[in-house]
């Protein structure tokens, strides 16, 4: 683990500094914790279908029937 120094602001520190008394923990640790959710949230996402947007692939060549069945289609050799 690297150790370093960072300046935050006295509020911050504060409520930082009465979370890990009132949860019983290291305010050190909830730092910690705290930088880890920005890196996974904001410096490496993690991409899952729902994150991603419909794209347009042009016109439908032909329109889907009550009847289709995408499973079969899917699932034919």
């Amino acid at each position: 683990m690297k150790t370093i120094t960072i300046n935050v602001s006295e509020p911050v520190y504060d409520d930082f500094r009465r979370a890990a008394q009132t949860l019983g923990r290291p305010t050190s640790e909830l730092i910690r914790e705290a930088m880890e959710g920005y890196r996974r949230d904001r410096l490496r996402p993690q991409r899952d279908l729902r994150g991603f947007r419909p794209q347009s692939l042009g016109r439908v060549l032909q329109p889907l029937s009550n009847d289709d069945d995408l499973l079969a289609e899917m699932l034919a050799p």
